[in-house]
Protein backbone atom coordinates (compact mmCIF):
# COMPACT_ATOMS: atom_id res chain seq x y z
CA UNK A 1 0.00 0.00 0.00
CA UNK A 2 1.58 3.00 -0.98
CA UNK A 3 1.34 6.19 1.10
CA UNK A 4 -0.27 9.56 0.09
CA UNK A 5 1.33 12.71 0.60
CA UNK A 6 0.02 14.96 3.29
CA UNK A 7 -2.75 17.23 1.01
CA UNK A 8 -0.80 21.04 1.17
CA UNK A 9 -2.11 23.56 3.98
CA UNK A 10 -4.64 26.26 2.19
CA UNK A 11 -2.38 29.16 2.68
CA UNK A 12 1.14 27.54 1.28
CA UNK A 13 1.14 29.73 -1.73
CA UNK A 14 2.23 33.25 -1.57
CA UNK A 15 -0.61 34.38 -3.96
CA UNK A 16 -3.40 32.96 -2.54
CA UNK A 17 -1.91 34.52 0.70
CA UNK A 18 -1.89 38.60 -0.67
CA UNK A 19 -5.46 37.36 -2.65
CA UNK A 20 -6.92 36.54 1.17
CA UNK A 21 -5.84 39.72 2.56
CA UNK A 22 -6.89 41.76 -0.66
CA UNK A 23 -10.66 40.08 0.10
CA UNK A 24 -10.51 40.64 3.85
CA UNK A 25 -9.65 44.56 2.78
CA UNK A 26 -12.28 44.49 0.41
CA UNK A 27 -14.86 42.95 2.48
CA UNK A 28 -13.92 45.87 5.03
CA UNK A 29 -14.65 48.89 2.66
CA UNK A 30 -17.41 46.57 0.71
CA UNK A 31 -20.32 48.61 2.26
CA UNK A 32 -18.72 51.94 1.56
CA UNK A 33 -18.13 51.08 -1.94
CA UNK A 34 -21.46 49.79 -2.67
CA UNK A 35 -23.26 53.26 -0.48
CA UNK A 36 -21.27 55.12 -3.70
CA UNK A 37 -22.07 52.58 -5.98
CA UNK A 38 -18.55 51.43 -6.57
CA UNK A 39 -16.83 48.24 -7.53
CA UNK A 40 -13.67 47.57 -6.15
CA UNK A 41 -11.67 48.17 -9.39
CA UNK A 42 -13.59 51.32 -9.44
CA UNK A 43 -11.72 52.26 -6.30
CA UNK A 44 -8.79 50.96 -7.86
CA UNK A 45 -9.05 53.59 -10.38
CA UNK A 46 -10.14 56.38 -8.17
CA UNK A 47 -7.05 55.58 -5.51
CA UNK A 48 -4.33 55.95 -8.23
CA UNK A 49 -6.04 59.20 -9.11
CA UNK A 50 -6.43 60.60 -5.90
CA UNK A 51 -2.69 60.15 -5.72
CA UNK A 52 -1.41 60.88 -9.48
CA UNK A 53 -4.20 63.45 -10.74
CA UNK A 54 -4.28 63.92 -14.31
CA UNK A 55 -2.65 60.66 -15.33
CA UNK A 56 -2.89 59.08 -18.59
CA UNK A 57 -4.55 56.20 -19.10
CA UNK A 58 -1.79 53.13 -19.62
CA UNK A 59 -0.23 54.55 -16.25
CA UNK A 60 -3.47 54.30 -14.64
CA UNK A 61 -4.19 51.12 -16.39
CA UNK A 62 -0.84 50.05 -14.82
CA UNK A 63 -1.03 51.52 -11.24
CA UNK A 64 -4.37 50.12 -10.65
CA UNK A 65 -3.61 47.25 -11.46
CA UNK A 66 -6.45 46.71 -14.36
CA UNK A 67 -6.59 45.50 -17.40
CA UNK A 68 -6.27 48.09 -20.17
CA UNK A 69 -9.38 46.91 -21.70
CA UNK A 70 -11.47 46.85 -19.19
CA UNK A 71 -10.26 50.48 -17.93
CA UNK A 72 -12.03 52.42 -20.13
CA UNK A 73 -15.42 50.99 -19.29
CA UNK A 74 -14.53 51.62 -15.56
CA UNK A 75 -13.42 55.41 -16.69
CA UNK A 76 -16.87 55.52 -18.24
CA UNK A 77 -18.98 54.35 -15.32
CA UNK A 78 -16.97 56.84 -13.32
CA UNK A 79 -17.33 59.80 -15.68
CA UNK A 80 -21.17 59.08 -15.29
CA UNK A 81 -20.97 58.90 -12.21
CA UNK A 82 -19.42 62.34 -11.83
CA UNK A 83 -16.26 61.16 -10.15
CA UNK A 84 -13.89 61.30 -12.72
CA UNK A 85 -13.31 63.79 -15.63
CA UNK A 86 -11.23 63.64 -18.76
CA UNK A 87 -9.23 66.38 -20.14
CA UNK A 88 -6.93 66.84 -23.06
CA UNK A 89 -3.11 66.63 -22.04
CA UNK A 90 -2.09 70.37 -21.71
CA UNK A 91 1.45 69.14 -22.80
CA UNK A 92 -0.04 67.05 -25.97
CA UNK A 93 -3.08 67.61 -27.04
CA UNK A 94 -3.19 63.86 -28.75
CA UNK A 95 -3.56 62.79 -25.36
CA UNK A 96 -6.47 62.22 -22.94
CA UNK A 97 -5.55 62.31 -18.81
CA UNK A 98 -8.02 61.95 -16.26
CA UNK A 99 -8.66 63.15 -12.82
CA UNK A 100 -11.21 62.95 -9.89
CA UNK A 101 -13.64 65.82 -10.00
CA UNK A 102 -14.42 67.83 -7.02
CA UNK A 103 -16.93 64.97 -5.68
CA UNK A 104 -14.53 62.32 -6.92
CA UNK A 105 -11.81 63.79 -4.54
CA UNK A 106 -14.89 63.86 -1.68
CA UNK A 107 -15.55 60.11 -1.96
CA UNK A 108 -12.03 59.14 -2.67
CA UNK A 109 -10.83 60.40 0.66
CA UNK A 110 -13.92 59.66 2.63
CA UNK A 111 -12.75 55.65 1.31
CA UNK A 112 -9.05 56.41 1.72
CA UNK A 113 -9.82 57.00 5.49
CA UNK A 114 -11.41 53.99 6.08
CA UNK A 115 -8.65 52.11 4.16
CA UNK A 116 -6.48 54.27 7.04
CA UNK A 117 -8.48 53.04 10.14
CA UNK A 118 -7.65 49.25 8.58
CA UNK A 119 -3.96 50.00 8.54
CA UNK A 120 -4.46 51.54 11.50
CA UNK A 121 -5.90 48.15 13.33
CA UNK A 122 -3.59 46.32 11.32
CA UNK A 123 -0.52 48.64 13.07
CA UNK A 124 -1.84 47.56 16.27
CA UNK A 125 -2.15 44.10 15.89
CA UNK A 126 1.04 43.29 14.03
CA UNK A 127 3.26 46.45 15.93
CA UNK A 128 3.86 49.73 14.19
CA UNK A 129 7.70 47.96 13.41
CA UNK A 130 5.93 44.91 11.78
CA UNK A 131 3.57 46.80 9.89
CA UNK A 132 5.97 49.19 8.42
CA UNK A 133 8.02 46.36 7.33
CA UNK A 134 5.28 44.30 6.14
CA UNK A 135 4.07 47.40 4.31
CA UNK A 136 7.50 48.13 3.26
CA UNK A 137 8.25 44.86 1.76
CA UNK A 138 4.96 45.08 -0.18
CA UNK A 139 5.74 47.95 -1.88
CA UNK A 140 8.74 46.31 -2.86
CA UNK A 141 7.60 43.00 -3.44
CA UNK A 142 5.87 44.00 -7.30
CA UNK A 143 9.21 44.84 -8.76
CA UNK A 144 11.08 42.10 -7.90
CA UNK A 145 8.55 39.23 -8.77
CA UNK A 146 7.68 41.72 -11.94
Amino acid sequence: MTEQAAPAPLDAGLALLLRRAEHALAVRLQPLLAEHGLLPEHWQVMSVLLARPGIGMSDLAHGAVVAPASLTRHVDRLVSQALVVRRMDPDDKRRVVVALSARGSEVARAIREAEEAVEQILAEELGARRWQSLAGDLRVLPPLVG
